[in-house]
């Protein structure tokens, strides 16, 4: 690991502290670069923009919660990267290591003793009157929700081109597994181990009660399609990305060729995440 790119949720003094900790420890070993933003609060000259995290690093140290992390996935994907995501608050799905042992796991994965969890991303687009007017590729979901002040919003689905249905709803989730402990949990959909590949799509209160969420192959590509004229409606990306729909634009969303690379807490599984983020077993 010659190369390593550190990202910090400038708001966090700790993180700032843990990446000036990162180069003083490990800074003999690798070559270390933070984003100019950080960089720029700690004084540190070695630095890179956040549109080029992840290239030509061999390693990127994410100092924050899902959040930042999420940021990361965006903007790096086309590095592919291994990332190691430190939480500074309480646990995270996607930030595994804690402020405790990351300095064990940084070690451990500088002598290439680690291993992997590969996420799939999502390619979204939107098209308007044929033409494609937004492109984005991100890790959790993409969802399509009324405003605040609108009413159920009708959602003409495909899926490969065949007519699933037209949710009436107050909007519309597809995620990825990685996205599933997301919103598409607090709307009613499942729990997909990360590393799998699937689509979920998720209605948001449906109006019929047997729309129920769909769990679907890598393969397809998901086409929604706008039917509800004079309301507010917008289009959020892993909860980061807005972009506002109008009446028949279309949302293209499928499985995407890049893909995020997770560093595995060396001290904890996915179970015992799960079971601590959702609180199972306590009374």
């Amino acid at each position: 690991m010659k190369t390593i790119h550190i990202v910090c949720k400038r708001e966090k003094k700790d993180a700032l502290e843990i990446a000036r900790e990162i180069i003083e420890r490990f800074g003999g070993r690798s070559s270390i670069a933070v984003e100019e933003g950080a960089a720029g609060q700690m004084g540190y000259g070695a630095t890179f923009e956040m549109e080029h995290v992840g290239e030509g690093a061999d390693l990127i140290v994410v100092l924050g919660g899902d959040g930042t992390l999420l940021s990361v996935s965006r903007h790096g994907k086309g590095s592919e990267v291994p990332i190691i995501g430190v939480n500074l608050g309480s646990l995270g799905f996607l930030t595994e290591t804690s402020t405790e042992e990351f300095t064990v796991t940084l070690d451990k994965v500088l002598k290439g003793d680690f291993s992997i969890s590969k996420r799939i991303m999502l390619d979204v687009r939107v098209n308007r009157e044929g033409d494609p007017i937004f492109d984005i590729t991100i890790l959790n979901d993409a969802v399509i929700t009324k405003d605040a002040l609108a009413r159920i919003i009708d959602i003409e689905t495909y899926v490969n081109e065949e007519y699933l249905t037209t949710y009436k709803a107050d909007g519309l989730i597809v995620s990825t597994p990685t996205g599933a402990t997301g919103y598409s949990m607090a709307a009613g959909g499942p729990l997909i181990y990360p590393s799998l590949t699937n689509l979920i799509v998720t209605p948001i209160c449906p109006h019929t009660l047997t729309n129920r969420p769909i769990i679907l192959p890598e393969s397809v590509v998901i086409r929604a399609v706008l039917k509800s004229e004079d309301e507010k409606v917008i289009l959020t990306l892993d909860g980061q990305v807005g972009f506002p729909l109008e009446y028949a634009d279309e949302v293209t969303v499928k499985k995407s060729s890049h893909a995020v690379h997770l560093v595995k807490s060396s001290s904890r599984g996915y179970f015992e995440i799960l079971r601590t983020k959702l609180k199972w077993g306590e009374r």
